[in-house]
């Protein structure tokens, strides 16, 4: 069984003024009658999964658990940060919690809480893949294939090929200029880091340990003294033990130094919607090339995005 864990810690602040620091994009809603969080779950249905694991910032405590409520999938799955230390430590807390709970070690599935995929069975059938390398000890990690040369993502080199279906990590790298992401295209060896993952829960806290061991017990400190809302849903992480623990990305803390590390390719309309142009261009337009969601008029109007809630534009 595949436990989900849904990562809501961002701001959005590339979308502003519509995603703002109290309301961030994964809790709006643009084309869909789901916000994106919403739909994050719901793309998930036909997965053998169990009910998800959201982790998310203190102040989105209630947005964040009435849009599971909306949805039928609050069940005390809220994990709440004090304070963001970025993603190795957030999938710490949760591979903990989910080990304590269960007395178990479940398949975790890491995701975004604000991106886009429009080809849902290709989504699927690449978790299906996933879950074989897993179920053998990889850490496995979602490569996007890439479309055009993109100066605002982080790229993944592929290694050596595993099976039919993956490959080795060879290294991650950061947002690259122009010229060296044309390289990285021309290549053919280098996919845009999705920051998905699957892995069992066991499987990262041992790789954790080997190479961030002092993540690792700040991580456990701040479970150990945790608080349980069972009216509110929140599992409230310690904010002491918490605080003290060192800011890390999992693409450094651990994928780029693992021996098992593989990444699977994944063609499936992937989009992190990090900018008004990249919402433009997942969203429907119509013959004018215009995005039109709201009370809107338009004349002589074309390739725009244009998005109201409630006043006439």
């Amino acid at each position: 069984m595949i436990l989900p864990v849904i990562m809501a810690g961002g701001t959005g602040s590339r979308l502003w003024p519509m995603s703002r620091e109290l309301y961030p994009k994964q809790y709006l809603r643009f084309e869909s009658t789901n916000s994106m969080l919403q739909e994050t779950i719901s793309r998930l249905e036909g997965l053998e999964i169990s009910p998800p694991m959201l982790i998310c910032n203190e102040q989105h405590r209630f947005l964040a658990a009435e849009q599971l409520r909306q949805i039928g999938q609050l069940s005390n799955n809220i994990i709440l940060e004090p304070v963001g230390r970025n993603t190795a430590p957030a999938i710490a807390l949760a591979a903990l919690s989910a080990i304590n709970s269960t007395e178990d070690d479940p398949l975790l599935l890491i995701l975004a809480a604000d991106h886009v995929i429009e080809d849902i069975p290709s989504f699927h059938k690449a978790i299906d893949t996933a879950v074989a390398y897993a179920n053998e000890g990889k850490l496995v990690t979602f490569g996007i294939v890439a479309t055009s040369p993109e100066t605002g993502y982080g790229y993944i080199q592929r290694g050596d090929i595993q099976g039919q279906e993956a490959y080795t990590v060879k290294r991650f790298v950061e947002k690259p200029d122009q010229e060296t992401a044309q390289s990285y295209i021309d290549s053919g060896e280098y996919y845009w880091n999705s920051g998905m993952f699957l892995f069992r829960a066991k499987r990262y806290i041992e790789e954790l340990k080997k190479y961030r061991p002092d993540i690792l017990e700040c991580c456990v400190k701040a479970i150990q003294y945790s608080n349980k809302d069972s009216v509110a849903d929140f599992i409230r992480v310690c904010e002491k033990q918490f605080s003290t623990c060192p800011e890390e990305s999992i693409d450094y803390a651990v994928m780029e130094k693992t021996n098992d590390g593989v990444v699977i390719p994944l063609n499936a309309g992937w989009n992190d919607v990090g900018s008004w142009s990249a919402l433009w261009e997942v969203s429907q337009r119509d013959s004018n090339n215009n995005a039109l969601t709201g009370d809107i008029y338009t004349h002589d109007s074309n390739n725009c995005y244009i998005n109201t809630d409630d006043t006439f534009v």
